[in-house]
């Protein structure tokens, strides 16, 4: 019912790619709503008992509910519809498809090593940044929050880093950190006040001689009971693998993985790919001619996002909507995506900026890229370096081609006019920002449409698709806790010493929230039969002119010896960060794929 919006006739999704879109959400909604009704007999109503419960929502089954359950299913449902997603024995029901996180080990995903692994490998790679002062710094403002800075000490740390001092790790480059608190702790009192019982959390990290991370300690805060002015509540805890101690650290892993996934889908993915790009479409269609060189050249980067983008605002992030029932920041979930935006920086998009800025790389002309990345083995820096080289020298001679001269560049009354309204309506919050580039030199022409495809392309595509494959399996990646950390003698820490299982499920995202977010990322990682991959145009004749031709043809190739690098680097098993405890490969910047839930692939467009 809510489907039918409004966008330009030209935006709208076409034909095919819209009847793959109704089609998977009527199958993802059917897999949500019939377990959720089945549990309507279970004495733990909305509630798993254990993990076996929710592996069976993938190769498990389920049976017709009876008595009172069938007479509701049969209230929720029309029972002409039941009857098409009942099996011929009358007892089964849909499956959501196994996460590949799952695929092949259930319990991998629990490892510190996994846990660690996917910050530079999963589907939020692009938060990890190398730690540079010890102990780490909020940058929260004082005099509102008072004394935010963590509390982790040198003490708890020194015995876990291999011999070294937390100085010459520091100096060696072998401490890193996945920090949330400054993003959230203005928020934590408002999303406390709800069903939700979260934390800002800080994850400290150890780069070992292999290449592969583990976390030396993870800190919970929460604002001080008397006021926000008298700073942060905080506890750190460490690692451990056996008794109640291990059962603490699951849980406290489990924090730092629900405030990762909150501000993976509200800025890493909605607001870094899908909110940003938008005002570049609408320009772009209000002030170049299809005719002019830049709109050929940005058309299919700009393919199915208006319309995506509608869908977003009508059922996902509108109030009331998806993600504000799936995610915990709950109703303050675009306050905070908004707030986080007046720091967004167009020219820090860039991917090597973005890992210089991390501190995830330093500048080396020696290198291919112009620099070194500190962490040899991370996935997504590697394989994103290749395709950003690949776009830039894409975009450099296709721009060439056209515009052989600065003065062509800043003459150019519809790319002037484009930018103009990028920088003054499109992102009009930041217009007066001197990090906009001028638009004045063909330099600025290449870098700006080399972002806009980056972001467009391989940026969505890194932190999308991989959803379902690790999100999937939601106990990997929480999106909502329930209750706080269980004291000492208290109910919830027997019940933590007696049932780590149980505690944990009931810790993090309840039954219904799991199925329906479930649903919301099967949809959103799959691609659409229609779909058109970096390198590919939907029309062949889209020019006339050769050397564009040429060089597209020649952009294409690259990406296909990126592929065929990545396949082989996979399959190296020098490098650990590739794979993992869980043995999924890293393929979300694998240039070209299949339709369908293949966990790779780098679409043109924010499409989905």
């Amino acid at each position: 019912m809510s489907l039918d919006i409004y966008v330009p006739r030209d935006e709208r999704f076409g034909h095919l790619k819209f009847s793959d879109f109704l089609a998977y959400a009527a199958k993802s909604i059917f897999q949500a709503l019939l377990p959720e009704i089945g549990s309507l007999g279970d004495k733990t109503f909305n509630e798993f008992d254990t993990l076996e419960d929710v592996l069976n929502l993938y190769d498990g089954s389920f049976k017709l509910p009876n008595g009172p359950a069938l007479s509701k299913t049969r209230e929720c449902i029309p029972w002409e519809i039941l009857r098409e997603l009942v099996r011929n024995d009358g007892e089964r029901f849909l499956k959501f498809p196994v996460p590949d996180v799952i695929k092949d080990n259930k319990t991998a995903w629990r490892t510190d090593e996994e846990f660690a692994r996917e910050m530079l490998a999963g589907v939020n790679p692009v938060i990890i940044s190398r730690l540079q002062e010890f102990p780490p710094v909020s940058k929260l403002d004082p005099k509102t929050y008072g004394n935010q800075n963590s509390t982790i000490t040198a003490e708890l740390l020194e015995h876990n880093l291999e011999g070294l001092t937390i100085e010459e790790a520091l100096e060696n480059k072998k401490l890193y950190i996945l920090d949330h608190h400054d993003a959230l702790m203005p928020y934590l009192s408002k999303i406390n006040s709800t069903n939700t019982k979260t934390y800002a959390t800080r994850t400290l990290l150890f780069l070992q001689d292999d290449g592969t991370l583990k976390p030396l300690a993870i800190e919970l805060s929460l604002p001080h009971p008397q006021g926000d002015h008298h700073g942060a509540v905080s506890k750190v805890f460490t690692p451990a693998q056996e008794g109640v101690a291990a059962s603490v650290w699951q849980l406290a892993k489990a924090y730092a993985a629900v405030n990762d996934s909150g501000y993976h889908q509200l800025v890493s993915h909605w607001l870094h790919t899908h909110a940003v790009i938008e005002p570049f479409i609408i320009a772009a269609n209000r002030q170049l001619s299809v005719l002019h060189p830049i709109y050929k050249l940005l058309q299919p980067h700009f393919k199915d996002t208006m319309n995506i983008n509608a869908l977003a605002r009508q059922t996902l992030i509108n109030a009331g909507g998806i993600l504000e029932q799936t995610v915990f920041p709950g109703k303050f979930a675009l306050e905070m995506s908004a707030v986080v935006y007046k720091n967004w920086v167009f020219t820090e998009q860039a991917l090597p900026a973005d890992l210089l800025k991390r501190g995830m790389a330093i500048p080396d002309s020696s290198c291919p890229h112009g620099l070194r990345l500190v962490i040899e083995d991370y996935p997504y820096a590697v394989d994103g370096l290749e395709i950003w080289d690949a776009i830039v020298t894409w975009v450099s001679e296709y721009c060439s081609f056209y515009y052989s001269s600065d003065d062509m560049v800043e003459k150019d009354a519809e790319v002037q006019l484009w930018w103009k309204e990028v920088r003054e309506k499109g992102h009009g919050d930041l217009k007066d920002k001197a990090w906009w580039p001028e638009m004045r030199t063909r330099g600025e022409l290449i870098e700006s449409c080399t972002i806009i495809i980056w972001v467009a392309s391989a940026l969505h595509a890194a932190v999308n698709f991989g959803q379902y494959p690790y999100a999937g399996y939601l106990p990997n990646r929480p999106t909502v806790s329930r209750r706080f950390m269980p004291e000492p003698g208290s109910p919830e820490y027997a019940e933590l010493e007696s049932n780590p299982d149980l505690a944990f499920l009931k810790t993090i995202t309840a039954q219904f929230q799991t199925l329906l977010g479930v649903s919301l990322i099967e949809i959103l990682s799959r691609h659409s039969t229609d779909e058109v991959y970096l390198g590919q145009r939907d029309a062949p004749n889209w020019t006339s002119d050769a050397e564009p031709l040429a060089a597209f043809e020649r952009f294409g190739q690259r990406l296909v010896e990126i592929e065929n690098r990545i396949t082989e680097m996979n399959k190296d098993k020098r490098w650990k960060n590739r794979v993992g405890p869980v043995k999924v490969p890293y393929t979300l910047l694998y240039p070209n794929t299949e339709s369908g839930l293949t966990g790779k692939g780098i679409p043109n467009s924010i499409s989905i």
